[in-house]
């Protein structure tokens, strides 16, 4: 495909996984703490949801048109990296393998070396925390599973889809911003 088509390809795809970014996170939500996955796997569940609730984004919310793609291309890692622990069967992780499916895609638009940065950095979200919770913390405690998860649902309920508008510099600051802010 030449780059004008892949262009074409992203700037139809994206506004697509913004207006489904409420629902997808509701719907990862609800394979929390599921039998079927192991522990590498919730946590890399767990952390990609837990980025949602970051105060710093690798690009702030607030950005016209790209503010919550970073947190659309966190959550396909993120279940990329969880399918990655082992085979989930079922319904129930339907979510799951979609959007690691769609993490190939991400792959495809950042390339290579962003690519692997951002795989990187979504790793380390493992370690992190957000409003006080860490991963840990979420799947150790049932008290903090239960407010992460209603925070969740409160998220998907209250999230608006920002415009996304089709034109190839949403998709050039989009690459700048991944390049200023993910580590090397």
């Amino acid at each position: 495909m030449s780059t004008e088509e892949l262009n074409a390809k992203y700037l139809d795809l994206f506004p697509q996984w913004l207006r489904d970014l409420g629902n997808d996170a509701q719907d990862l939500g609800d394979v929390i703490g599921e039998s079927a996955l192991i522990e590498d796997a919730q946590e890399a569940v767990v952390g990609s949801l837990n980025y949602l609730f970051k105060s710093l984004d690798l690009i702030p919310d607030g950005i016209d048109d790209i503010g919550y793609l970073d947190d659309a291309f966190v959550l396909r890692v993120g279940s990329k990296l969880a399918l990655s622990e082992g085979e989930l069967d079922g319904e129930k992780f339907d979510i799951v393998r979609r959007l690691a499916d769609e993490a190939d895609l991400v792959s495809e638009f950042l390339g290579g070396d962003f690519y692997d940065r951002l795989e990187t950095y979504v790793v380390g979200l493992r370690n992190g925390a957000a409003r006080g919770r860490s991963v840990r913390d979420i799947l150790g405690e049932e008290d903090v599973r239960s407010a992460f998860l209603s925070d969740l649902r409160g998220f998907a309920k209250s999230y608006e889809s920002p415009g996304f508008s089709r034109e190839e510099k949403n998709l050039i600051k989009l690459r700048a911003f991944f390049d200023a802010k993910l580590p090397n």
